[in-house]
């Protein structure tokens, strides 16, 4: 294993990246989000995400191959003190391997100019919420429900930020 985090640049990148996605919430979310949506989420819709949406993304690579991603950015007028990681997933087979760890780290240090840093995760999300507590974040009390994905969400904050 030879992991590289490194910058979405290239159409094998990104269609990788749509891939991670796609399998990532195959692999992921049955039993926790409305399985509706996940039947309507096919590899061609993460691969249009994807090409839509390429900015603010760094992808893990090993060798050549793409299997993992993280993407960041701020919350704008919202909360304009606030970066966000809004998505971070890695493939099954390289849970336990430190993939995810290098992609929030690589994340985090994009964000690092916010006061504040904030992510979101399905509240059934038990292995995420594990992972984001090792990795500084706690649970703020913000909850709220996905009518998209049919599942509760809460907010986690890095330990440490301002309020």
């Amino acid at each position: 294993m030879c992991i590289t985090i490194k910058k979405m640049e290239t159409d094998d990148e990104i269609r990788g990246k749509a891939f991670v996605h796609w399998k990532a919430w195959q692999e992921a979310y049955p039993g926790l989000v409305d399985q509706a949506y996940l039947d309507k989420l096919t590899l061609e819709k993460c691969e249009d995400m994807a090409y839509r949406w390429p900015d603010n993304l760094l992808v893990a690579k090993d060798h050549e191959r793409v299997v993992g991603f993280v993407g960041f950015g701020d919350r704008g007028e919202e909360a304009p003190d606030t970066g966000e990681i809004f998505a971070l997933y890695v493939l099954a087979e390289y849970y336990g391997k430190g993939v995810a760890q290098q992609l929030m780290e690589a994340g985090l240090k994009q964000l690092a100019s916010y006061p504040q840093i904030c992510l979101w995760v399905l509240k059934e999300n038990k292995r995420a919420i594990r992972f984001y507590e090792k990795c500084g974040f706690i649970s703020d009390g913000e909850e709220t429900v996905s009518p998209i994905i049919g599942a509760e969400e809460i907010r986690m904050t890095l330990k440490g930020a301002v309020s």
